[in-house]
């Protein structure tokens, strides 16, 4: 179990439940959604991640004695508040579409339901893992999607703090990448980690020679050479050499690795390195993928833009209540509530939600209901999933299966979701009333 996740959390939710106790509201059902208004600019779809990371969350989310004394004493909460907190744990239920699936603007990717007090103070741990890990998640896709059957490595832990660079080797493998540099992902959530050698390993030693016969002597012969410390064909020449023909791969880390890679794969060739693979790396991102798409590479290493997101490092999600009753009574009915603030508009009302397929199986539709689940016409699939049951966590699953669930989401997509040019959403979404009619859409016009 984690440490402790209660404080990890924003000041004023706990001033909220303050204050919601003083005016005898704070224990009335409530209903909160997770959601994004929102693709970021340009993007076709997005993908779900950080899940598990957040029912991890949910479960470490107490309030031991050191930190509510540490309340009490900053005063941010008064006495009643504290002896609450003391023995705080979430005991609603919670909704959400699952790892590695799909979203787009207006999808309800997490529905929150409990009191007031004990949904709204999860709202920024919530956040900050879904809009952080669907970030990376949504820029692996893109890349995997333009890699192909070609592995891609994650390797950006050195490029963001240590804690997120541990989410973001989890978010990349949900979104297909096969591996990470990050020994820390591997421990905590099993995602196969690779590495070999950098260039100071190259430069500590008196030749490249002797660089690569420690390396190979080490790591044996399918060991990964990095080539360009020096000359690139001597050392591709050298480890070859080395290895009778038998290199498992190089990589080249600097220069036009289009053509770098095509002069590499003739000279692995025509010494009858023929299974040698070429790995690059550099900085690279998903348009760099697509544009290696028809050069000899066989894997590709990403760091940088990978961890920041390619451009986009926050989703924009965004957890608002969307329904709350006017008593404490448990069985008291659900009102719903909105914002009507200009360009942070909110749809009150619990939300149901399914992706509409054709005949084919292929996406039409992103259907939202509201206040009722919106019908089937026979082959569309629901998209929300139980994720915690009267306080219970019953959602939890391996890795492997947001894996899955990924490769087949996205395959549903049109095939113009694929493309690396900016465009609207892949598919539209359809909100419906309580009676299935289409209601309007905020969030399907540009200012929303």
């Amino acid at each position: 179990m984690l440490n402790s996740t209660a404080l990890l959390t924003d000041h004023y939710e706990l001033t909220m439940v303050r204050a919601a106790m003083r005016s005898g509201a704070a224990f009335r059902r409530s209903v909160f959604e997770l959601f994004p208004r929102r693709l970021p600019t340009g993007r076709r779809y997005g993908v779900v991640a950080g899940v598990g990371r957040a029912l991890e969350a949910i479960e470490a989310f107490t309030f031991d004695d050191a930190t509510v004394s540490f309340l009490l004493e900053q005063k941010i909460v008064d006495q009643p508040l504290a002896e609450w907190l003391a023995g705080y744990r979430f005991t609603g239920s919670i909704w959400g579409y699952p790892e590695g699936e799909i979203y787009f603007p207006g999808s309800p990717l997490m529905i929150v339901e409990g009191s007031f007090a004990e949904a709204v103070i999860l709202e920024t741990v919530l956040l900050s893992i879904y809009n952080y890990d669907s970030a990376v998640a949504s820029a692996a896709s893109r890349m995997t999607a333009m890699a192909g059957d070609r592995p891609c490595i994650e390797m950006g832990s050195r490029r963001t703090n240590e804690i997120a660079a541990v989410a973001a080797a989890r978010a990349a493998y949900v979104a297909g990448f096969s591996a990470t540099s990050n020994l820390e992902a591997g421990r905590r959530y099993g995602v196969p980690t690779r590495g070999t050698a950098a260039h100071s390993f190259t430069l500590l030693h008196g030749s490249e020679r002797e660089a690569f016969g420690a390396q190979i002597e080490s790591l044996g012969e399918d060991t990964t050479l990095l080539v360009d410390t020096y000359d690139i064909e001597a050392a591709v020449r050298t480890g070859i050499e080395l290895t009778n023909g038998r290199l498992g791969a190089i990589r080249l880390d600097s220069g036009d690795l289009a053509e770098l890679a095509t002069q590499v794969r003739q000279l692995l060739d025509s010494l009858g390195a023929t299974h040698t693979r070429i790995l690059v790396t550099s900085d690279l991102d998903e348009w760099q993928i697509a544009a290696l798409r028809g050069a000899p590479v066989d894997g590709f290493g990403v760091g940088t833009s990978l961890v920041t997101g390619s451009g986009a490092p926050t989703c924009g999600f965004v957890y608002k209540l969307v329904a709350r009753a006017d008593t404490d009574e448990p069985d008291a009915p659900l009102l719903p509530v909105a914002k009507k603030s200009v360009n942070k508009t909110s749809i009150g009302g619990r939300k149901f939600a399914l992706r509409r397929l054709d005949a084919r199986g292929k996406a039409e539709a992103e259907v939202i209901g509201i206040g009722s689940a919106p019908e089937s016409d026979g082959n569309d699939r629901p998209l929300l999933v139980e994720l915690i049951r009267d306080g219970e966590i019953v959602g939890d699953e391996p890795l492997s299966a947001g894996q899955e669930r990924h490769v087949r989401s996205r395959a549903e997509l049109p095939l113009a979701a694929l493309k690396m040019s900016k465009g609207e959403a892949a598919i539209p979404t359809l909100m419906l009333d309580a009676d299935g009619h289409v209601t309007d859409n905020p969030y399907a016009r540009s200012e929303a």
